[in-house]
């Protein structure tokens, strides 16, 4: 049989150019490799407030946003993580075998909660259903960034404590997939190249979503921030900036680093710049094209209800399994 994939991505806010190259793009090519499970995990999202209209806004548009960029939900399974019950339910399970110090040591957890006022239990136990969300699919596989590799470990860990306490296999342990790494590596902020770009970032002028406007993108990039000097070539260290825009390039493009080096010597930044900008928008034209589509009324929302059709009962047998195994009372039908 073919190795099952999961991966869940958080509706937290709008998915950018980074959340494509970096994962929705691998996943697309995992689909043809793997049996996959594509979950929008909008549970996970309620670890801190959010607005519940803006929340089922997001919820919906990041199941587009996976079909318009490729995933085939003849392929992949495309789900929301609070269709299926047996999410929250075998998260309880396995915070009841999970160590305080193991959720302590998170260090996520430490720096969201180092940003926060109020941080809520669900904050310091959402690892946990990270773990189940991946445990309940007997999951082979989870792609996973350098920020998640922590929490898959905890998921490993929590799994090899249930076997080994029941002398059985109940859950799969998993491993973690690493994407071939991009150009250069991962795509940073626009404002501040130091930091990665990320969908909940408090400036939006430093990252570029995957529907932003023809005319926004482009604002975006021209005051893109830069380095000293003129000259275009990649140097992670000393022209973090510059070389943040080369890998965006690269990455849109199919050049290498070196080719787009070579091809702007002399040029300078303002050129670049423009041309950087025409070649996001057209690498994001087919998928805001494909995403309005999907935007037609019961479209997605039927995506989702085959997906739940199909994840649910993987999901539930596991469950059940293991609730035996913990001696829980099974529902005698009448």
């Amino acid at each position: 049989m073919a190795k099952r994939v999961f991966s869940g991505v958080q509706p937290s806010g709008s998915l950018t150019i980074g959340n494509y190259f970096g994962a929705l793009r691998n996943f697309v090519r995992l689909q043809d490799e793997a049996e996959c499970f594509f979950c929008v995990v909008n549970l996970h999202a309620l670890t801190v407030p959010q607005d519940p209209q803006e929340l089922y806004q997001r919820t919906l548009d990041v199941a587009r946003l996976f079909v318009a960029c490729g995933i085939d939900p003849n392929k992949a399974t495309i789900f929301v993580q609070s269709h299926v019950p047996a999410h929250s339910e075998m998260s309880w399970l396995l915070e009841c075998t999970t160590y305080v110090g193991e959720l302590r040591r998170m260090t996520q957890y430490k720096d969201k909660a180092a940003k926060r006022e109020v941080v809520t239990s669900g904050l310091f136990t959402y690892p946990v259903l990270m773990a189940a969300d991946i445990l309940l699919y007997q999951t082979d596989e989870v792609p996973v960034g350098e920020d998640q590799k922590q929490h898959l470990e905890l998921a490993r860990d929590i799994a090899i404590r249930v076997n080994n306490r029941f002398d059985e296999q109940i859950f799969k342990v998993p491993e973690p997939y690493i994407p071939p790494k991009a150009a250069g590596g991962r795509i940073m902020n626009l404002q501040n190249p130091l930091e990665k770009m990320s969908k909940s970032a408090e400036n939006p002028k430093g990252i570029i979503t995957l529907l932003d406007p023809p005319d926004v993108i482009r604002q975006k990039i021209r005051s893109a921030v830069t380095d000293s000097g003129r000259e275009i070539y990649y140097d992670e260290e000393n022209k973090p900036a510059i070389s943040n825009l080369m890998v965006i390039y690269s990455l849109c493009s199919g050049k290498s680093l070196d080719e787009i080096r070579d091809e702007y010597a002399g040029v300078g930044y303002g050129q670049f710049k423009k041309d950087l900008a025409e070649l996001v928008v057209e690498t994001l034209r087919p998928i805001q094209a494909r995403f309005e589509e999907l935007s037609r009324p019961g479209v997605i929302e039927e995506v989702l209800a085959q997906g739940k059709k199909k994840a649910e009962p993987i999901a539930q047998e596991t469950l059940k399994r293991f609730q035996r195994k913990l001696g829980l009372l099974p529902l005698c039908d009448s």
